[in-house]
């Protein structure tokens, strides 16, 4: 089976059978990571590059591995120590990495549609791993396969996601796909700190996290993203831990067997009390080793590689 679209931009309009087909083959993926030897040769012969014009951790780390543990060669690209700092645009940027005859682009930039940009200037596959404040999907996708692993389904859950929605890629990402796959998507924040846009999402809207954590069954617990605030946006960070930081004593308005989420870098006694964070309802390690698995799944299926000749060529 292929994915309908050979891009990954967003989760925003991906049909359910491409979701699902992200997400069972992730399953496989998530096996290979758990053996001693953790490689397998899908990708042997293509080349992928890291286009990484924002600072990251654990995005890139973990596209890094899921590219080698897929026997691509793979490049990292850095904007501060490349010919962009000469003045070199970013269309004449790419167009000379794919001369060097490429296959796949991994690319992370501050402004939304750079992806799609680039999808109107290059051949090679792209996958977007992280615009500005439009979607991360790839990290909504690995949000969601941890969900599933725990409860086995998507559908009929309800999720709520906490923090700083307006800036949120991640945000965007989760609801976009979690809707689709029928769970109840719901956000809470302060007013200031939610999307203009909200209420074309069809979900529900909280500022009183109370209120919102009544009958949840999923936390996504959001950072807050000073470094995209052009004025403050709350009076205090001690005032917004008050009125929506996540603490045991919260956790009780949500349903039994309720799961907390982080997507990280996490501001701890912030958004998220220590004992929260490292409690035995927290999947936030999961969601990072998950993360190879769901990206060795992404670049897997928008590779293009036959499933037979991959497995004529690991006899």
């Amino acid at each position: 089976m292929k994915l309908s679209s050979r891009h990954l931009l967003q989760l925003e309009g991906v049909p359910k059978k491409d979701l699902e087909l992200i997400l069972d083959s992730a399953v496989s993926f998530r096996e290979i990571l758990d053996r001693p030897i953790k490689k397998v040769p899908p990708l042997r012969g293509k080349t992928v590059v890291n286009v990484f014009y924002e600072p990251s951790t654990r995005t890139r780390i973990s596209f890094d591995l899921a590219e080698k543990r897929l026997s691509a060669d793979t490049i990292s690209f850095s904007a501060s120590a490349s010919s962009v700092k000469k003045g070199e645009s970013l269309k004449d940027t790419v167009r000379n990495i794919e001369a060097m005859k490429i296959d796949m682009v991994v690319v992370r930039h501050r402004s939304p549609g750079v992806p799609y940009y680039l999808t109107q200037c290059l051949d090679a596959n792209i996958i977007n791993a992280g615009d500005g404040t439009h979607e991360h999907p790839t990290q909504g996708l690995l949000d969601i396969f941890t969900i599933r692993q725990k409860y086995k389904r998507i559908k009929g859950l309800r999720v709520l996601l906490v923090g700083d929605i307006k800036h949120s890629r991640v945000a965007r990402s989760n609801i976009w796909g979690l809707k689709t796959l029928g769970a109840s998507v719901a956000i809470c924040g302060p007013t200031t700190l939610l999307p203009y846009e909200a209420e074309r999402f069809g979900i529900d809207i909280y500022t009183d996290i109370n209120e919102a954590m009544e009958g949840v069954d999923v936390v996504n617990i959001l950072r807050i993203q000073l470094e995209r605030q052009k004025a403050g946006l709350f009076p205090s960070q001690r005032e917004y831990t008050n009125l929506f930081g996540i603490s045991r004593e919260r956790l009780k308005r949500l349903n039994k067997n309720f799961t907390i989420m982080h997507p990280g870098p996490m501001n701890r006694g912030v958004e998220i009390t220590n004992d929260v964070a490292d409690g035995p309802a927290s999947v936030i390690l999961d969601q990072v080793t998950n993360g190879q698995a769901v990206r060795m799944a992404v670049l897997y299926l928008l590779s293009g590689v036959d499933e037979r000749d991959s497995s004529e060529d690991s006899e």
